[in-house]
């Protein structure tokens, strides 16, 4: 996916103002609009324009692209990184539809719309905000209330994007899974008149875990094992986020082999399982006698690990 520069596509700096931003594309949508431009990709130009305005003219949008566009170039091979719009706070749905827009900004930006949808009614109450965060997976097995502080980009007098700090404190529910949503009644935008104010949504991700993994309420875990605990079996220790469970690895297991404990993922009903993904660790040949021991395995067992792959 290639990096769009909204600024370039518009012909302003990255302080224009708004009044300046809407001057540009007036300008640009007069020469480009297909039923009256005689320029040969009229089409591909204007749409372009129209994609740069949807984001620069929006406060929200233009505040994430800018924390997302520094030091980016036009064209260079793009990914968006992990949690990069973690903590903005958005409003409600697009003025511009469902337009025809780059996967560029699908990629970008089609979390916002997703999430715009209001509840029955919300025509007579406030408009939904609606906003990432990230937490720890920890707090998915006991629950816990933290301090979560949004940006909220906003216009200032002259036309500028400017982001105010709102903390709220939160309650995480026990058993809270990655894409759920934690709903802050009241927490949105305020309504006219005698109307209840709209609904503040937190969608939820996990910080990267040094240890765990979750998919769902499953979780994931590599699980160390010594050679002859894969070859003999043996009971190990596992060490979960709120207990230490006591695991059997089968006789004769293989480097890879997943076994899966019922019940013992992220908390829920019903709760998740715990996948072990087994990991068999060499000892290493760094004494005497460590070298011994290998040689004499390599001698009486005479074990080919490649057989099977000639076969």
């Amino acid at each position: 996916m290639q990096f769009q520069d909204y600024y370039q596509a518009l012909g302003v700096t990255r302080e224009a103002s708004a009044d300046e931003i809407k001057k540009a594309f007036r300008k640009l949508a007069r020469k480009y609009h297909p039923d009256v431009s005689k320029e040969p990709d009229a089409e591909q130009r204007m749409k372009e324009v129209n994609e740069a305005y949807a984001v620069l003219s929006d406060p929200e949008r233009r505040a994430a692209y800018d924390q997302l566009s520094q030091g980016r170039r036009p064209g260079e091979d793009f990914r968006p990184p992990p949690d990069w719009d973690a903590g903005f706070e958005f409003s409600g749905g697009s003025p511009f539809g469902n337009a025809d827009f780059s996967d560029f900004f699908a990629e970008l930006f089609g979390r916002m719309n997703a999430g715009a949808a209001g509840s029955p009614g919300s025509h007579r109450r406030g408009e939904d905000h609606h906003a990432r965060v990230v937490l720890d997976l920890e707090d998915s097995f006991t629950g816990a209330t933290r301090q979560i502080t949004l940006r909220v980009p906003e216009l200032t007098a002259d036309g500028h994007v400017a982001l105010r700090n709102r903390t709220l404190e939160v309650r995480i529910p026990r058993g809270v899974r990655e894409g759920q949503v934690i709903r802050l009644a009241g927490q949105g935008a305020p309504a006219f008149g005698n109307a209840p104010a709209g609904d503040l949504l937190l969608e939820v991700s996990f910080h990267p875990h040094a240890r765990y993994r979750s998919e769902g309420r499953d979780l994931h875990l590599g699980l160390p094992v010594a050679p002859w605990e894969a070859a003999l079996g043996a009971v190990v220790e596992v060490e979960l986020p709120e207990s230490t469970l006591k695991v059997r690895i089968p006789a004769g297991s293989q480097h890879g082999r997943q076994l899966r404990v019922r019940g013992k993922g992220l908390p829920g009903d019903p709760p998740g399982d715990l996948l072990l993904d087994l990991r068999i660790v060499l000892p290493p040949a760094d004494t005497p006698e460590a070298k011994a021991l290998y040689e004499t395995m390599a001698r009486d067992m005479a074990f080919d690990p490649r057989a099977e792959a000639r076969s």
